[in-house]
C-alpha cells in the first residue's frame, strides 16, 4: 500500500516532528479543520511506532487546543459585564465536571474548540484544562496509530483502496449527530 506522495515527502523531511506540526496546526485551525488524525492513522498503517506517534501527535494536538482557550481568554473583553457574571455559574460546574468533559472531548472527534473557547472566556485554570486535554489527545493518538498498525488493512479492505473518503463521510455524519 503506497501512502500519498505528499505524506511520504513530509515524513522524509520532518519525521516525528512533522507529526507534531501537523497535529498542532490541525488543532489550531478552528475554521478549516486539518485531518491530522488521518495522518497519524496512515503512519500507523505504514508501520511506524505507535508510542512515538502518540507522543508527537498527542502533544502537538494538546498544545494546539490552547489556541481556542487563548481566543476565549482574550475575546472575553467583547462580552458585557452582565454576560460575564451570568457565565460565572459555569465555572462552578466545570470545577466538578470540567476535567472529565475536557478528557472526553480530547479523546473523541468532538470539536474541542466548542469547549476550549468558553473555558478561556470563563478564565478556567489553563493547567486544569491542559492536563486532561493532553491525556485525551495522547490516548487518541495512540489508539489511532495502534489501530492503523493492527487494523488498518481491514479498513482499507472494507472501504476499498481509494475510497477512504467513505470513512471520513461516516465520521462527519456521526460527529454532526453527536453535536
Amino acid at each position: 500500500m503506497e501512502p500519498p506522495e505528499w505524506m511520504t515527502y513530509f515524513w522524509l523531511h520532518f519525521g516525528y516532528f512533522g507529526v507534531f506540526l501537523v497535529s498542532f496546526v490541525g488543532a489550531v485551525s478552528i475554521l478549516f479543520p486539518i485531518p491530522s488524525t488521518l495522518f497519524i492513522f496512515w503512519l500507523g498503517l505504514m508501520g511506524f511506532d505507535p508510542l512515538m506517534l502518540m507522543v508527537a501527535g498527542g502533544s502537538g494536538a494538546a498544545l494546539g487546543e490552547l489556541s481556542g482557550y487563548l481566543l476565549g481568554y482574550y475575546g472575553r473583553r467583547i462580552l458585557s459585564q452582565e454576560r460575564q457574571q451570568k457565565m460565572s455559574y459555569l465555572v462552578k460546574m466545570f470545577g466538578r465536571y470540567g476535567p472529565i468533559a475536557i478528557f472526553i472531548f480530547a479523546l473523541t472527534p468532538l470539536p474541542d474548540d466548542l469547549l476550549f473557547i468558553p473555558l478561556g472566556i470563563l478564565r478556567y485554570s489553563v493547567v486544569k484544562a491542559f492536563i486532561p486535554a493532553l491525556i485525551g489527545k495522547l490516548l487518541m493518538s495512540y489508539l489511532l496509530a495502534y489501530f492503523g498498525r493492527t487494523g488498518g488493512e481491514f479498513i482499507l479492505l472494507l472501504f476499498g483502496e481509494g475510497n477512504e473518503w467513505i470513512g471520513m463521510v461516516i465520521t462527519a455524519v456521526l460527529l454532526v449527530l453527536v453535536i
